[in-house]
């Protein structure tokens, strides 16, 4: 097969894909193989592949394709989450652009509407994972509402429950009023809006006078229970225990002494409302209010109800809650009793998929003592059987776990993971694997009603480790697939599914649910700001891919993956990868062109010449390097080891030191050849294998194209370098050329030599060693450094540049080369104008208000443009320097 031309990605990689999922290579069927396992997080059943699954399922892909090249039976375990609130949302929109609600048919109907729309559109985010190359064993696809894992889910439920580690109870939850259910805090987006304190007057019930409160919700006064005021309060502590009377209910409430009230704060006293306040909800504990006495103003659309306690008026009754609130701040101000109304920017709680404020409401749920369940979960990591990495997000887990509050995990939905519960009509609740146990349970005859509500899909997904690989029916630890090997996470999910998984799997599987936890930054837009729509700067990782390849994006993000760090997305980089691929391509269809062929052999071939001694000690040192990175999860080191070695050791000089052999017609020569033409196939061969993982696709394409084989590169066995003989003297005296090379062309460059102007040369009373490798390396140096003599003299009088490599020094000639005055002049005013921009950047960053004022990602240029001028100003004495 020749090579063609131009490299084309879109022509090779659905090709591949196809024929490594047609040919069952992701399945792992290695026999006797170690194991090696991993999950992929699952992404939600509606979604669509954005630049944050690129970059986590490229990071899981390299390290599943190195395993598989490595000989481990690799498994990586792919499925979607059902995603309860996300794709109830979809199919209600979708039946809404036909007329139809989700409450004009009965639970049963909708969901299976549901389950129809899933097999119509669900698979559109699998379908994309191929598109950029993700080699998951679709043969064991799960979805987390499928039967078996459905029993799971049930069975861990009833088991927690019968423990005692879950129970209903009545506390304060997020509700959303538009979707009509609790949403977890990660549903919640926190937003900047322009609020108001409103400050009202509370009086005293004996009419000795008045206590300020002041709030962001006037309408939750309807709700007050107490006023609060800190005990070291001097200004209060004659109140203490007082009643207040409040204004348009006319209930009484308490004055009560509590720490939450800070002196320092507005009036210093705050009001209490324990059924709309999460923090007022624990003032009301510690102040005795028992939960099923709190006052709840609202229902479940957030307009105001009437009880028996709260003695609401008549005319706010079934108000929104922003109606009433208008309404209230009004009689307020009749009464007299409207202090002040302060403008504030707050921050406000809103769904992140209804886009409604969140309303604090106190209802009834279920709950898992997480606390319990986090003691081990805390120990795993302290002893060190589950390793974070980077160690820094160690602390971060650690202060959540210590300070865990109980997990609501039950939503007031219709598609999910129906809780298994059923009340008899009495009240009585009983839990069950299914409704012929529940009614064995409450007896022959009982009416039983099942719990209409759902679970949370963390609680589901908090299995995936053990769930997806056939538990309960299967043992995993017995398959050797559990604990898994590692989990590559985004460091936001941290506490919501990863932690959780870790309580899950020790509890259950009474092991860790892997070694190693991986947490990775979140990809920005270039200039460092985060991605959004609604900035119009989110990045679509499908158009990278039609544009530049996948191979390209997979390489860019695992370049830029640094741990602790987000990334900068920049498309410049996809396409500075785009053309390291290039060069690549045609690397090998140079030396397909030179008749080099495909050199199967696991050992390098014998090798006399220096240069070839030294690609392959470069190729041992590389490979060897690249298994550390992979150990030490360092996929940027990762990149740049490879791209340094197959554009500069591999392409700019291997390729170079040889073409005069390659191209020779000499017969006296063909020796040299054909020991060349075998280190060129496996170098090559290597090459392919080790960036096979993070460029599956241009590297299968190069390995087949380069003659017949008996296996894809897939499958193929990575350098087994432990056994290799590496010439370190042939590295050392290559070293020396390439530096000495380097220098020469980088004295050229600064001082404007014409780049085909021959120059000689002069060295003298260099080491032994050096006068040596000038004479062994004589047509190297003159062919590729543009030297026209080479001579171990001194040069003779006249301006000249200095070069230094290790102890020897040398000198070009320069008298009648260039201009050396103008010259002089030149690089004297470019260091001056680089020194004048540099003093205005620092004069910059000096200053705090710009440090404080300015957005971040400018700081951050500012900081990286004085860096660069301080090595502009380096570079360009140097040059001065050497004009003698």
């Amino acid at each position: 097969m020749t090579i063609d031309k131009t490299f084309d990605p879109a022509a090779i990689e659905s090709r591949w894909y196809t024929h490594w999922e047609e040919e069952g290579l992701f399945h792992p069927e290695r026999p006797g193989a170690d194991p090696f396992t991993l999950v992929i997080p699952p992404p939600n059943v509606t979604g669509s592949l954005h630049i944050g699954h690129a970059l986590d399922d490229t990071l899981q892909d390299i390290l599943v394709r190195h395993a598989r090249l490595k000989g481990k039976d690799a498994l990586w375990v792919v499925g979607t989450d059902h995603a309860g609130i996300a794709t109830q949302m979809v199919v209600e929109r979708n039946l809404a652009k036909i007329g139809q609600k989700r409450t004009d048919m009965d639970r049963e109907t909708f969901v299976n509407k549901v389950w129809e729309w899933k097999a119509e559109s669900g698979g559109t985010i699998t379908r994309q994972l191929r598109r950029l190359g993700a080699s998951c064993d679709w043969a064991h696809e799960r979805f987390t509402m499928d039967e078996g894992f459905s029993k799971a889910v049930i069975k861990v439920f009833v088991s927690l429950y019968n423990e005692g580690l879950i129970y209903r109870d009545k506390r304060l939850v997020n509700w959303d009023p538009h979707l009509g259910t609790a949403i977890s805090d990660l549903e919640v987006e926190n937003r900047e809006v322009q609020g108001h304190f409103w400050h009202f007057r509370y009086p005293l019930e004996d009419g000795s006078g008045e206590i300020i409160v002041a709030t962001t919700r006037p309408e939750t006064m309807l709700a007050d229970m107490a006023v609060a005021v800190n005990p070291e309060d001097d200004r209060y502590k004659a109140l203490i225990g007082k009643n207040i009377r409040l204004p348009i209910t006319n209930r009484l409430i308490p004055i009560i002494a509590d720490i939450h009230a800070d002196p320092e704060l507005g009036s210093g006293a705050v009001k209490i409302t324990p059924g709309h306040d999460f923090n007022d909800f624990e003032v009301g504990k510690r102040a005795g209010i028992k939960p099923a006495d709190m006052l709840n103003m609202l229902d479940s659309h957030a307009r105001v109800i009437q009880t028996a306690e709260n003695d609401v008026p008549e005319e706010l009754i079934g108000l929104d809650r922003f109606e009433a609130r208008q309404i209230i701040v009004e009689k307020i101000d009749a009464l007299g009793l409207l202090d002040k109304i302060e403008d504030r920017v707050i921050q406000a709680p809103y769904g992140d998929r209804s886009g409604v404020p969140i309303e604090p409401w106190l209802t009834d749920q279920w709950y898992v003592d997480a606390e319990k369940l986090a003691q081990p979960a805390l120990e795993a990591v302290r002893s060190g059987k589950i390793k974070i990495i980077p160690e820094s997000w160690t602390k971060t887990y650690y202060n959540w776990l210590e300070n865990i509050q109980p997990w609501c995990i039950s939503r007031q939905l219709w598609w999910g993971h129906q809780i298994p519960v059923w009340y008899t009509d009495d009240g009585q609740a009983i839990v069950a694997e299914n409704e012929e146990s529940a009614q064995e349970k409450a007896g022959q005859g009982v009416n039983l009603r099942r719990d209409p509500d759902v679970l949370d899909t963390w609680f589901s997904s908090a299995l995936w480790p053990f769930a997806t690989l056939g538990w309960p029916d299967t043992d995993p630890k017995a398959l050797g697939r559990y604990p898994n090997d590692v989990l590559i996470s985004g460091f936001d999910i941290l506490f919501f599914w990863d932690a959780r998984m870790i309580m899950q799997g020790l509890h259950f599987m009474k092991d860790v649910p892997f070694p190693k936890l991986y947490l990775h930054g979140l990809v920005r837009a270039a200039d460092g700001s985060k991605m959004s729509k609604s900035k119009g700067n989110t990045v679509d990782p499908l158009g990278l891919i039609d544009k530049y390849g996948a191979d390209a994006l997979r390489f860019t993000l695992c370049a830029m993956e640094s741990q602790g760090r987000d990334i900068k997305l920049d498309e410049k980089r996809v396409e500075g990868y785009r053309n390291f691929a290039t060069k690549l391509w045609n690397a090998v269809r140079f030396a397909q062109n030179n008749n080099c062929a495909v050199n199967t052999s696991k050992q390098p071939p014998e090798a006399t010449l220096t240069t070839n001694r030294w690609i392959i000690a470069e190729t041992a040192k590389v490979a060897r390097a690249l298994d550390q990175h992979i150990e030490d999860m360092r996929y940027d080191e990762l990149a740049n080891s490879l791209y340094h070695f197959v554009w500069n050791d591999f392409c700019d000089w291997y390729l170079e030191l040889i073409k005069p052999i390659l191209t020779s017609t000499e017969d006296q020569n063909q020796g040299e050849l054909q020991e060349t033409l075998a280190v060129l196939g496996w170098v090559i061969d290597q090459i392919l294998i080790m960036l096979h993982p993070i460029m599956p696709f241009i590297t299968e394409e190069l390995w087949h194209a380069l003659g017949d084989r008996d296996h894809d590169l897939i499958v193929a066995a990575w350098p087994d370098y432990k056994n290799w003989s590496v010439d370190e003297t042939a590295q050392n005296d290559i070293d020396w050329l390439i530096r000495l090379i380097t220098a020469i062309r980088a004295t050229r460059s600064e001082l404007n030599v014409p780049p085909a102007l021959k120059v000689p040369l002069h060295s003298h009373g260099i080491p032994e060693k050096a006068a040596h490798n000038l004479e062994r390396f004589d047509p190297f140096i003159k062919r590729l450094a543009r030297i026209e003599s080479i001579h171990e003299e001194a040069a003779p009088k006249g301006a000249a540049a200095q070069i230094v490599v290790d102890e020897a020094t040398f000198v070009l000639p320069l008298e009648g080369v260039i201009d050396l005055d103008a010259e002089r002049g030149r690089l004297k005013k470019a260091i001056e104008a680089v020194e004048k921009e540099k003093t205005a950047t620092e004069k910059r960053l000096g200053n705090p208000n710009f440090v404080a004022r300015a957005k971040a990602e400018v700081v951050a240029e500012n900081r990286e443009r004085l860096n660069n001028f301080t090595g502009e100003i380096t570079k360009l004495k140097a040059a001065l320097e050497r004009l003698m």
